[in-house]
């Protein structure tokens, strides 16, 4: 397989410290930026292309890769979790504001 294509996301949750909401909010934010006209251009199915998702946030167990995966529109999915992101506390309230970073990556096989 060859990467075609990589792109990355920020999101966040401002008040449930829900790390999937965070990590899902990344993840469209990284598919908002891209649009791939090449399968129509060349007669490819989308079912070829192999995307590998990755998510990084400070909790990466809190993180449902299942759920995320199946909100991906296209290809063979695989989303996993990585330590990483930031979780950021309001010094006032206490309440922790989480922040994800998503990286999208999409394959297909070499193209001869």
């Amino acid at each position: 397989m060859q990467r075609f294509i990589i792109e990355m996301g920020m999101g966040n949750d401002l008040h449930g410290q829900d790390y999937t909401k965070a990590a899902g909010r990344a993840i469209e934010d990284a598919l908002r930026h891209s649009s791939i006209p090449m399968f129509g251009a060349l007669g490819l199915s989308h079912d070829e292309m192999q995307v590998k998702v990755t998510v990084a946030v400070a909790d990466p167990d809190a993180v449902d890769c299942a759920a995320l995966a199946e909100r991906l529109p296209r290809g063979r999915v695989e989303v996993r979790a990585v330590r990483g992101g930031l979780n950021v506390t309001n010094p006032d309230t206490g309440e922790v504001t989480v922040v994800a970073q998503a990286a999208v990556e999409a394959f297909l096989p070499k193209q001869g």
